[in-house]
């Protein structure tokens, strides 16, 4: 699914489904709740920390990626609610990585 095909999808979905757009700050505070779970299973499965009981890291991966898509959708939300066009606003920021970055990552020992 292209970008701008979940725009449309997902506002179709919020007008049929969810009744209305939950206000622009309500999404924010969902869009943190959410980047938090991401963050929780992250850090369980990649990082130092492990989960509190060995039955939460069943399933742990298929509910990383439930969680990464609930991110998308609210982001998502908010760019239909604030006008933003997604694949315009990706384009134009991967074309001002490029350019800013065109040799920093490059000559980074720390990336070696």
């Amino acid at each position: 699914m292209e970008l701008k095909q979940a725009q449309e999808t997902v506002d179709h979905w919020i007008n049929t489904i969810g009744v209305r757009y939950y206000s622009e700050l309500t999404n924010l505070g969902i869009l943190v709740e959410e980047v938090g779970e991401v963050s929780r299973l992250l850090t369980r499965l990649y990082g130092e920390q492990s989960f509190k009981r060995p039955e939460d890291a069943e399933g742990a991966r298929e509910k990383l990626s439930d969680e990464m898509a609930d991110v998308l959708f609210v982001l998502i939300c908010l760019a239909n609610q604030t006008g933003v066009d997604l694949t315009e606003a990706l384009q134009k920021n991967l074309d001002k990585k490029t350019k800013r970055d065109a040799d920093r990552h490059a000559n980074n020992p720390k990336l070696r």
